[in-house]
């Protein structure tokens, strides 16, 4: 439709209004109908709460996202603008998006009286129709739906008891489109007492005036389950109100996972990092295994934040080392890991046993249990005689740990050349021979024989002691006898 610039022309243009909820169920359909994509870059949801929120959308339903940090709630909401028209008229100047062919307020009935078909119109597109707000203690009645302004009444000359001396909210300012509230248990519940009319009666109170104004527009809401947050919860009349409550939940399989982490991680330099697909699964497994720990808060949860923050910060690692040491390509080595900390400690809630021993132990011991459980799926199992040292030690690994058990030991860094990096894997007699196996390049092997030695260590073959950015392996019997006391969980092991 040509975007009419008076009322009469929009008339002459046969313009129907419809209610933003019909306008979001009729353009879904088309769009289901076509078979697209319903909401891009949504990941994981394609089963489960994709179809709950387009269920709801096609009831016509006011809903609410419940769910942990990081599981794409704000962005599941920011979406539905998809669904809105390219562009609905306006009276022009109205600061409640007032239609012209049945407008709400005061002011709207005013200039389509005293104008006529020369009522000016503007356009809004769908992002312009679409409203947020974090719900904070200090969010007040007045922000959300509206107040009494003195400044207006003055300048105007009206008296208070005329309704053109309000000040719109918020949510009146959202009329004719979406408004979504983040957070909603943050609410003060006397602030959420004031949603209650706009939920069920579709009309909007301000202080002890008596027009009441019909408000077109959907409501959506994002909170955490009540059991997270020790700051509010829901009302129960206003849950009541709330007609759908859907789930949302974080990825359930490495490669959903890996697909958001990709989707979403900003990576400067990214096409001269050789990233192997196993070290890119450790990168997503730290996040599933500090899910399944006992030590972090599953009811705060591990947000889907924490593997794009540190796949970031390994290819900022993997920039720093090149412009130190001049190694192309760049690739990573497993004792980049503790590099990854800050990216991980910032993210982990602690249960008590958790905070005895401390967040960076934890997310050390997390960083440990990815990288056992990636060296269980790819590598020979750890049998009960390896590491004895004797002759009928005989499993893949005998060479490796008799090496060890004879009093050698091998130092390895982040900081280091790959020549002297390689150099020092290969001091082991047998283990690059059987990371032969397992790369194809120099660096793909130097991958492999250290993510063998991290292996060993995490099955008690070995003792790792971490000094500086500096990793020493030695033989676990013999560190044991010299640090008696030393428990392997501290800070300076993964």
């Amino acid at each position: 439709m040509n975007r009419s610039s008076t009322l009469g022309a929009l008339r002459a243009a046969g313009y129907q209004s419809r209610s933003v909820k019909d306008e979001l169920r009729s353009n879904l359909r088309r769009k289901i109908r076509a078979g697209a994509e319903l909401f891009p870059g949504i990941l994981g949801y394609e089963r489960t709460v994709i179809p709950a929120v387009v269920n709801a959308i096609l009831a016509g339903h006011d809903f609410i996202l419940l769910g942990l940090r990081g599981q794409a709630k704000t962005r599941l909401l920011r979406a539905m603008t998809d669904y809105l028209d390219d562009a609905i008229p306006i009276l022009a100047g109205s600061e409640i998006n007032d239609d012209p062919l049945a407008p709400i307020s005061t002011w709207g009935y005013k200039l389509v009286a005293e104008a006529g078909d020369e009522a000016p119109i503007d356009w809004l597109t769908p992002d312009e129709r679409y409203h947020e707000k974090l719900a904070t203690p200090d969010v007040s009645i007045a922000d959300l739906l509206g107040d009494i302004d003195p400044i207006k009444a003055a300048t105007r000359k009206l008296t208070y008891a005329d309704p053109e001396v309000i000040h719109f909210g918020l949510i009146p300012r959202s009329n004719r489109g979406i408004f979504a509230i983040n957070e909603l248990p943050d609410l003060a519940p006397r602030i959420q007492v004031g949603l209650l009319n706009l939920l069920e009666e579709r009309d909007l109170q301000i202080r002890g005036f008596t027009v009441r104004m019909p408000l077109d527009l959907i409501m959506a809401f994002s909170a955490n389950p009540e059991d997270y947050t020790n700051r509010g919860s829901i009302i129960t009349p206003l849950k009541d109100r709330i007609s759908s409550q859907i789930m949302t939940h974080y990825p359930r399989d490495l490669d959903v996972s890996r697909r958001i982490t990709d989707q979403e991680a900003r990576l400067d330099g990214a096409s001269t990092v050789r990233m192997p697909d196993e070290y890119r699964r450790l990168i997503e497994e730290i996040a599933f295994v500090a899910r399944a720990s006992e030590l972090i808060d599953q009811s705060s949860g591990v947000s889907a934040r924490m593997p794009i923050s540190a796949l970031e910060i390994l290819h900022s690692n993997l920039e720093r080392r090149a412009l130190a040491t001049g190694d192309e390509p760049r690739y990573p080595r497993i004792c980049d890991l503790p590099m990854l900390l800050p990216a991980l400690t910032g993210k982990l809630e602690m249960v008590y046993e958790g905070e005895q021993q401390g967040v960076e132990v934890v997310a050390r011991q997390i960083l440990g249990e990815a990288v056992k459980r990636v060296f269980d799926d790819r590598f020979p199992e750890v049998g009960r005689e390896v590491g004895s040292g004797g002759e009928d030690d005989t499993g893949p690994y005998a060479a490796i740990t008799r090496w060890f058990a004879d009093g050698n030991e091998i130092e390895l860094g982040d900081q280091q050349p790959f020549a002297a990096y390689e150099a020092e894997l290969a001091k082991v007699p047998g283990l690059m021979d059987l990371a032969a196996r397992y790369g194809d390049s120099p660096q793909a092997r130097a991958l492999a024989a250290e993510t063998i030695l991290e292996g060993l260590h995490q099955h008690l073959k070995l003792a790792r002691q971490d000094l500086d950015s500096g990793i020493t392996y030695k033989e676990m019997v013999k560190f044991q006898l010299l640090h008696p006391h030393r428990e392997r969980d501290e800070s300076d092991f993964i």
